[in-house]
């Protein structure tokens, strides 16, 4: 994990990359679970018998469960002091190049892309990627916007 003592030194690292994490394995459980709480129960995910007569030879997680899982890597990547709060503020781009084989293991890394000033605090752009372990595209690109709202005083 990165830690950045304070706001401006995590502005003066822009450019530069923090990670990778550790990788974490995606379940069947994990996948079921994520269909259930989306109401998205497409075969490809959750019916391991019939993916297997597919092109991926088994389940594949979903897009937006990679993706839910940026937040959690984003805490394991890299830390910022002297703040309040961090906030999700949304996502610019997203793509999912590759898909993720259930039971294939994932790690992340991010490229710190700007930070800039905002009515509520620092505003900042991270380009996370995640890989499948073994491949050489990634499974995800997206970049995540965070707020970083600063102490009261």
């Amino acid at each position: 994990m990165r830690s950045f003592a304070n706001v401006q030194e995590l502005k003066a690292a822009v450019g530069e990359t923090v990670g990778p994490t550790e990788w974490r394995t995606v379940t069947q459980e994990q996948v079921n679970l994520f269909a259930d709480a989306t109401d998205d129960h497409q075969w490809i995910h959750v019916d391991p018998e019939r993916a297997k007569e597919t092109p991926f030879g088994g389940t594949i997680a979903h897009g937006f469960l990679t993706l839910s899982l940026l937040p959690s890597f984003l805490t394991e990547l890299m830390s910022v002091g002297q703040i309040q709060m961090a906030v999700n503020f949304g996502l610019n781009k997203v793509r999912f190049p590759k898909p993720v084989p259930v039971g294939s293991r994932v790690r992340a890394s991010g490229e710190l892309v700007d930070v800039k000033n905002s009515p509520a605090g620092q505003l900042a752009t991270i380009k996370v990627s995640v890989e499948v372990e073994g491949e050489r595209r990634p499974v995800c690109v997206a970049e995540a916007l965070l707020l970083y709202v600063p102490v009261s005083e």
